[in-house]
């Protein structure tokens, strides 16, 4: 792990630091959204009155990855979940911790919030992201159905 990573809010005023990143992450799973989803993403990332947030983990002042994150209702425990619904490291910069450090930061954020939990997904072909979060949580084995509209 790189020694001088530092975990922080990205601030209102670095989008053009976090879109590339965000286009990355969406690349990556081929998919791709109409500019106001970029824009609305941004604004509720940054809306203190939305449960979403955004944290960078920065190397030299350079923004090099993203992880956004929300809080939701459970019917199952007192605390809100914390769903982790983007992590994203920069090619070339994903060996030096960026990814375990955005995932442990999200959970100190859950625990302050009174979180009872922190969970999200993954592709099944991701090998290398589940080779790190085979090592960060348990995969409890339920599998995802959805429907688009």
């Amino acid at each position: 792990m790189a020694a001088n990573i530092v975990i922080r809010p990205v601030g209102a005023g670095e989008r053009a630091a976090w879109e590339p990143l965000w286009k990355g992450y969406l690349d990556f799973y081929k998919a791709t959204v109409p500019k106001e989803v970029y824009d609305s993403t941004w604004a509720r990332l940054h809306d203190p009155k939305e449960p979403m947030w955004l944290l960078g983990a920065y190397v030299d002042g350079k923004l090099l990855g993203i992880v956004h994150y929300l809080y939701h209702r459970s019917c199952w425990t007192v605390g809100d979940y914390c769903y982790l619904q983007d992590l994203f490291v920069a090619e070339g910069t994903r060996k030096l911790g960026l990814g375990r450090a955005l995932i442990e930061a999200v959970y100190g954020e859950a625990r302050k919030a009174g979180a009872s939990r922190v969970h999200w997904l993954t592709h099944e072909t991701n090998n290398t992201a589940r080779a790190l979060y085979d090592t960060l949580a348990d995969r409890p084995g339920f599998i995802q159905y959805r429907k688009l509209f």
